[in-house]
C-alpha cells in the first residue's frame, strides 16, 4: 500500500501563506501542516486551524529567523549563525523549543507532528533537544529529511545539497519518536509544477511517505516578508489543486492520509 501526507511548512508565517494552506487542504491534496509559534500571523493561524478541523496541525520548531519566545531577541539569522550560536554560544535549546510548543498548545492545538525550519534538527544537539521536547508535548511523529532518490528536474546545485541531508538525516537518531517511512519534497522545494509531482507519484514507494511543501498566495504581505519563497508559493498551491496531480494520485494508487490517521 503507498499512503501519502502532504504537509506544508510555515503555517503562521503571514497570513496570506496561512490562506494558501488552507486552501490547498480545502480545493488540493494537502492534509497537514507544521505551525510557526514565533510566525507574524500565529494568532490568524490557529483560528484557521480550528475552523479546519480534518487539517492535521504539527508543530514547525523555529530557530533561525524572526524572534526567540524566550528573550524576544532575533534569533540566529542563518544557518551557520545557529552553528556558532549551539557549539560556541551554548544557546538554550530545550527551553526556546518547549516555549514554542507550549505556546501552541495553549492555543488549544494538539500537535500530530513536528518539524524543523530550514531542517536545523540535523544538527545532533537540535534534534536531542527537539525529541526531548516533542515526547513531553506527546507529540509522537518527526520529520527525517531524507528525500527519495528520484530524478527531479532540479539545478545541480540542489541535487547536491540534497545529498548531505540525505547522508545527515539517515544518522539521525529521533528516539523515541517515530517517522514515516519515505520522505520527498527538499529536491522540489520552490520549483515544482504539477508534472513534476506527477513523476513522483509514479516513482512512489510501498509505505507511507510525507511529501514536503510550500504553497501560499503571494500578496503584498508575503512580498515584504524575509524569505526566499514568494512566487514560488503561489505556483506551489497551483500545482495541489491541478486535477491532474489528483488524477496521478488515483492512477497509481496512492492513498492519501495525516499523521493522525497513521
Amino acid at each position: 500500500m503507498k499512503r501519502l501526507i502532504v504537509n506544508a511548512d510555515d503555517f503562521g508565517f503571514t497570513r496570506d501563506v496561512n490562506a494558501g494552506i488552507v486552501d490547498a487542504h480545502v480545493n488540493g491534496i494537502l492534509t497537514a501542516t507544521t505551525l510557526m509559534a514565533n510566525g507574524d500571523a500565529f494568532d490568524d493561524a490557529v483560528t484557521l486551524a480550528k475552523a479546519n478541523p480534518s487539517l492535521d496541525i504539527g508543530v514547525h520548531f523555529v530557530l533561525i529567523g524572526g524572534k526567540s519566545l524566550l528573550t524576544n531577541e532575533p534569533l540566529p539569522r542563518d544557518v551557520p549563525s545557529l552553528v556558532r550560536a549551539v557549539y560556541v554560544d551554548e544557546m538554550n535549546l530545550y527551553d526556546e523549543l518547549a516555549a514554542q510548543a507550549k505556546k501552541i498548545a495553549a492555543a488549544g492545538i494538539r500537535p500530530t507532528h513536528a518539524d524543523a525550519h530550514k531542517h536545523t534538527h540535523l544538527l545532533p544537539p537540535v534534534c536531542r533537544a527537539l525529541c526531548t521536547v516533542a515526547e513531553e508535548f506527546n507529540i509522537p511523529y518527526v520529520r527525517r529529511p531524507a528525500d527519495l532518490d528520484i530524478p527531479y528536474r532540479a539545478p545541480l546545485f540542489a541535487k547536491l545539497v540534497n545529498l548531505f541531508v540525505r547522508r545527515r538525516a539517515r544518522g539521525m537518531d529521533v528516539s523515541p519518536l517515530r517517522t514515516t517511512d519515505h520522505f520527498a519534497g527538499f529536491t522540489l522545494t520552490g520549483r515544482y509544477q504539477s508534472a513534476d509531482l506527477q513523476a513522483l507519484f509514479d516513482n512512489l514507494p510501498e509505505g507511507v511517505t510525507e511529501l514536503m511543501t510550500h504553497p501560499g498566495h503571494c500578496t503584498a504581505e508575503l512580498e515584504k516578508a524575509p524569505t526566499r519563497l514568494k512566487q514560488s508559493r503561489a505556483a506551489e498551491l497551483q500545482a495541489l489543486e491541478a486535477p491532474e496531480t489528483r488524477a496521478a494520485l488515483e492512477k497509481n494508487q496512492i492513498i492519501l492520509t495525516r499523521y493522525s490517521e497513521l
